[in-house]
């Protein structure tokens, strides 16, 4: 009963938001920019990714949010508008081949695509999104707030999605050809010199959703304006390469559940115990997280353990208590396994890797 009574309130919230800001009058346009040229990972918009071209993940992201009112996927290959339309996107015309190149602007292509609209439908977008195809994983809810952003903002010229920097321009150069360097940053004298926890903390953009004003596109021939507001995001899924490609595919497969994830206690749910006294073992609290993620993701989740192998003590009372406390949520709980030094396996993921993708 809560939750239907929540889902109606945050559905008359939205109305009302609709109706004050005028936004059901607006036109929200999404556009996916998708050329055939990539050289990186060649057609890497139309590679299939967990059965789906990368492209229609865009498409869907778009249809799904609550403000977009078109979509228009603007592309210089006939292949990948056929492939647009199929997965429900816009394709009024093919890109000119000026616009496609490796050096064609961003700018250039939205407004062209602008003023296409505007000429051949009389069409102006008051807020155009742009949703790079090379994202196949995004937070709708991102999309959203972005926009929201830029509804209730009047000042506030565009909306660009943000992720700290793990490099730091403060200590970084220009270098001349003959050897010597000169800093980029020099608002801060000699901050090359000072410890990286004293310098301001830097962005980068991640070009997964940008959001701008369509006024800003045609009447300033500009894809931000001046007034630009940072939106952070904590994940990238950004696809340049062809490892990047089957990192994000690992992602999907696993976070539409239904797979078997088998994992040791100790060592990798648990810290490890000297002289095997499991009793006193502490939990791993970031590994425990993560796997509870995978639980809640519909993911079947198995606890093998060697604890008793060596020993020849019952641990499991010790373990099911021990779980319960660290409130660890899995399916079935193992013992027997064989305790070695070395375990290897061909379906084995690096702790690393399970904790790069989900923490």
């Amino acid at each position: 009963m809560f939750l239907i009574i929540e889902k109606k309130y945050k559905l008359f919230s939205r109305i009302i938001f609709l109706h004050k800001e005028g936004v059901d009058t607006m036109n929200i346009l999404a556009i996916i920019p998708a050329r055939s040229g990539s050289k990186s990972v060649p057609h890497k918009n139309i590679r299939l990714i967990n059965g789906k071209p990368m492209l229609a993940y865009s498409i869907e992201h778009a249809s799904c949010s609550k403000y977009i009112n078109r979509i228009l996927l603007s592309t210089d290959s006939k292949e990948y508008a056929n492939i647009g339309e199929e997965y429900g996107a816009e394709v009024p015309f093919i890109r000119p081949m000026e616009f496609a190149i490796d050096t064609s602007l961003d700018i250039d292509v939205f407004y062209h695509c602008l003023n296409f609209l505007k000429e051949k439908e009389n069409y102006e977008a008051d807020i155009v999104v742009q949703l790079r195809p090379t994202y196949p994983i995004r937070d709708i809810e991102d999309i959203d707030k972005m926009i929201e952003i830029l509804i209730k903002n009047k000042t506030i010229d565009s909306v660009r999605s943000i992720a700290p920097s793990k490099e730091i321009p403060y200590k970084m150069w220009h270098r001349d050809s003959a050897g010597l360097i000169t800093p980029i940053m020099k608002e801060i004298e000699e901050c090359y010199n000072m410890p990286r926890q004293q310098l301001p903390k830097v962005y980068y953009q991640n070009a997964c959703i940008d959001v701008v004003r369509g006024n800003i596109i045609l009447g300033q021939h500009s894809m931000s304006g001046e007034c630009i507001y940072g939106y952070e995001m904590k994940k990238n899924y950004d696809i340049d390469t062809e490892e990047e490609l089957k990192t994000a595919e690992e992602y999907m497969k696993i976070t539409s559940g239904g797979k078997k994830f088998v994992f040791d206690i100790d060592g990798v749910i648990a810290k490890l115990e000297q002289d095997n006294n499991y009793a006193l073992a502490e939990p791993n609290q970031p590994m425990i997280e993560m796997i509870n993620k995978l639980y809640q993701l519909g993911n079947h989740i198995i606890l093998l353990t060697a604890r008793g192998y060596v020993t020849g003590i019952n641990w499991r009372e010790v373990t099911e208590q021990q779980l319960n406390k660290w409130e660890l949520n899995y399916h079935e709980l193992h013992f027997g396994k064989p305790n070695g030094d070395y375990y290897v396996d061909d379906k084995m993921i690096p702790m690393s890797k399970l904790m790069e993708l989900f923490l």
